[in-house]
């Protein structure tokens, strides 16, 4: 049996040689975002073993001495074999709550450090097992169950296949110590009970399995989820008039595609933050079509709200001033 070291670094290797020019050993560069933790610290080690890697060390700033674990972080990087080593501090903001505001600003500033280099993250098993499920606890439809996919360039995900009881003993293996984050046991935050209650009693009442199941789910639906998005990717142009969306064209077309039709063409015109609900309500216009009024829909303009309207056999998009 392989040791638990060898089983991450196995997965980083053959995610390279997957998905990135080169493979596992080029000299390549790339980058780990690494907070401490066993996931990305046991990421970082297998990373640094591989190719030219430099750490990205997010401090956020939310809790006391935040900047001192960061200074760990980074001398632990360096002692891995990183070839640079950037700790960036950010202001969270609010918007979304507090998990949905340092994911925000985490992504930005890694987004800016990373110079062009795909950047590696260390969700795991464990972590796609919890997004999807929140999904199903959402409603969020197929694209949120789906959960996180392994390469959204330049996110690069090796450890989706890893649980994090690997990660916690590969540290161990290696005589590294994970910093512990006490946010993850606050419960206080909708994923630490997941974590901590939800799938302990669902693997009891099922026996066992059951974030291996969650994440085998999350891939069936991203390879469905790619069939689907490649059909509507085809047929948006067709439907595509002067100003707006042919019903006739998307009327005889499967709900699935359809939504995802809609979706595309809602994207592209400036849409933010689209949810199934208001998805489905755009899609009755087409679907469930009976006189019913327009649809409002976010927007990223400035005191304006996108509506969909049914005019005259087409959906139009007007913006209206709030």
């Amino acid at each position: 049996m392989d040791r638990p070291g060898a089983v991450v670094g196995r997965a980083v290797a053959a995610f390279a040689d997957r998905y990135l020019p080169g493979g596992a050993g080029s000299e390549m560069s790339w980058c780990v975002a690494l907070s401490g933790g066993a996931d990305s610290l046991a990421l970082t080690a297998a990373a640094a073993h591989l190719r030219p890697t430099t750490a990205l060390i997010v401090d956020h700033r939310l809790q006391p001495g935040s900047a001192d674990i960061a200074a760990r972080a980074a001398e632990t990087a360096r002692a891995l074999g990183c070839v640079d080593v950037r700790i960036l501090p950010v202001d969270v903001g609010t918007d979304g709550g507090p998990e949905a505001a340092a994911r925000t600003a985490r992504y930005a500033a890694l987004d800016a450090a990373r110079q062009g280099l795909p950047v590696l993250i260390g969700h795991t098993l464990d972590d796609q097992a919890e997004t999807v499920l929140l999904g199903l606890g959402r409603g969020s439809g197929p694209r949120s169950i789906a959960g996180m996919v392994p390469h959204d360039p330049p996110w690069c995900r090796p450890l989706l296949g890893v649980r994090r009881a690997e990660t916690l003993t590969a540290c161990a293996d290696a005589g590294l110590t994970p910093w512990a984050d006490p946010h993850n046991d606050d419960p206080r935050y909708t994923r630490v009970r997941l974590r901590t209650e939800v799938l302990p009693l669902l693997e009891d009442v099922l026996g066992g399995g059951v974030a291996e199941s969650l994440a085998r789910t999350a891939i069936t639906l991203q390879e469905d989820n790619a069939v689907l998005d490649a059909q509507a990717t085809a047929l948006l142009p067709v439907a595509m008039t002067d100003d707006g969306l042919d019903v006739g064209v998307l009327g005889t077309t499967a709900p699935a595609v359809r939504r995802r039709v809609l979706r595309l063409w809602l994207l592209n015109a400036g849409s933010a933050g689209l949810t199934d609900t208001a998805l489905r309500a755009v899609d009755a216009l087409i679907g469930d079509w009976h006189g019913q009024g327009g649809v409002a829909v976010a927007g990223t303009r400035a005191r304006h709200r996108m509506m969909v309207e049914r005019r005259d056999g087409a959906l139009r998009l007007r913006h209206r001033p709030v």
